[in-house]
């Protein structure tokens, strides 16, 4: 009984019905080839004969018989295959950093609250597609791996392992996402959400490592008000986070400097993201998180069709 409370409460903290209505028209397509189990919505990197025709090859012996372009055959006496592109579902894997810098929150919600409610949104509308939806969580090490799955009673076990994570120790941004990369058994897209609070090399070595696996990435990096706008007034004592001493500063001194850094700091995680093909979102948690998602579809769409990126 107690369980099953804890998952209602959970269901309530990270499914926000606001969100849902405002994705719930909307439809998450991978930009590449995509390996999946069931027919789906998505591009698949192989060739099958369910779907639609993309081309024809020479018969060579062994091929079915069936797929013989016979008007072709009629045209220039020589045997054609037709091959179609199968439609494949999309396996996605959400990466969820739990680490005690997520802990921090100026607002309703923090930054891992914000980033649990992302990835629990994402899931929902995911399996709404009967997509199949796996989760890892970490800090400096994988704290819950959920296994893809398309059920939609799948969005139990995500959620309940959202709900039992407590933010602690730093994070190891590569060792983890080398431990992903390595025992996903096919090409998906792999959405990350943190605050990047990270070894900007190792970063890059880890989204490096799960390109070159041909998984399309997507990197949600999220930032709390406070930490974008440093709007702090007067004699303050922060706390460190992740083993960080305590500091006890008039933060006004600081701002100018701080804001500086954390322009270079943005702007060289876009970068490195742009360069591996990664797609990049930024997001401050004091935003509503319909419109991001709702943006973050918009744009993707707008990239599956040729269309220039939309604005955001």
């Amino acid at each position: 009984m107690a369980d099953r409370e804890k998952d209602g409460k959970n269901y309530r903290r990270f499914l926000d019905p606001a969100v849902l209505a405002g994705i719930g028209r909307l439809e998450l397509r991978a930009h590449q080839a995509v390996e999946g189990f069931l027919a789906g919505m998505h591009p698949s990197p192989f060739f099958g004969h369910s779907v639609e025709f993309v081309q024809h090859r020479e018969y060579t012996t062994g091929d079915d018989i069936r797929h013989l372009d016979w008007k072709v055959w009629s045209k220039t006496d020589r045997f054609y295959i037709k091959q179609f592109e199968a439609e494949t579902n999309l396996r996605c894997t959400l990466v969820v950093d739990v680490s005690e810098s997520m802990a921090y929150g100026s607002g309703p919600l923090s930054k891992m609250q914000y980033a649990a409610t992302a990835a629990a949104s994402a899931a929902w509308l995911l399996l709404r597609q009967q997509d199949a939806v796996g989760m890892v969580t970490f800090d400096s090490s994988i704290r819950s791996i959920i296994p893809p799955r398309s059920q939609s009673r799948h969005l139990d076990a995500i959620v309940a392992a959202l709900g039992n994570d407590r933010p602690r120790e730093k994070t190891d941004i590569f060792g983890i996402l080398k431990k992903v990369a390595q025992n996903l058994p096919t090409r998906g897209l792999v959405a990350i959400f943190s605050d990047l609070l990270v070894d900007r090399d190792a970063l890059t070595k880890g989204l490096q490592m799960l390109r070159q696996r041909k998984h399309e990435v997507v990197l949600f990096h999220l930032m709390d008000k406070d930490e974008v706008d440093f709007q702090f007034m007067g004699p303050t004592r922060f706390e460190g986070m992740e083993s960080m001493p305590e500091l006890l500063c008039d933060p006004a001194a600081l701002r100018e400097g701080y804001l500086r850094e954390l322009g270079e700091f943005l702007q060289e995680v876009r970068r490195a993201a742009t360069k591996q093909g990664v797609s990049y979102q930024f997001i401050r948690t004091d935003e509503p998180l319909d419109a991001v998602l709702t943006r973050f579809l918009h744009q993707r769409e707008a990239v599956r069709q040729g269309r220039p990126n939309l604005p955001g």
